[in-house]
C-alpha cells in the first residue's frame, strides 16, 4: 500500500516590504511585513506560532540577541531559514553549514 501523504505544515515569511510583496505574489498567505521597530517581536511570534518553516530576512537575524539567534539557528521545528534582504549587505549560509545544521551531516568534497 502506498504511503499516505503527510501534512507538511505551514510556512510563514517575516520580512521587509519588498520580500513580503514577492511572497504574497506567489500565493503565500502567511506573510508578515515588518519594520526595524517590529521585526524582532514579529519574528518571535512566528517562532511560537506553530509553523513548520519560518523564512526571515538577514536584517532580522542581525537584530536578534545572541540567545535568540542561537535558538533560531538550532531550531528544527520550526526550521528557520534566513534569506538575503532585497537591498543591503547580507550573509549567506553555505550549503555545508545548512546540511550540518538541518541534517546533522558534514558534506565533504571528494578529491
Amino acid at each position: 500500500m502506498p504511503d499516505t501523504p503527510k501534512e507538511t505544515g505551514r510556512t510563514v515569511v517575516v520580512g521587509e516590504r519588498e520580500l513580503a510583496i514577492g511572497f504574497r505574489l506567489i500565493g503565500l498567505k502567511d506573510v508578515v511585513e515588518v519594520t526595524p521597530a517590529t521585526a524582532v517581536a514579529e519574528f518571535q511570534k512566528a517562532m511560537n506560532g506553530g509553523f513548520a518553516l519560518v523564512v526571515a530576512t538577514q536584517s532580522i537575524r542581525a537584530q536578534l540577541s545572541d540567545a535568540q539567534r542561537n535558538a533560531a539557528d538550532a531550531s528544527l521545528h520550526p526550521l528557520v531559514v534566513f534569506v538575503p534582504t532585497p537591498t543591503g549587505d547580507f550573509e549567506v549560509e553555505s550549503i555545508d553549514a545548512l546540511a550540518k545544521r538541518v541534517l546533522g551531516v558534514t558534506l565533504s568534497v571528494a578529491g
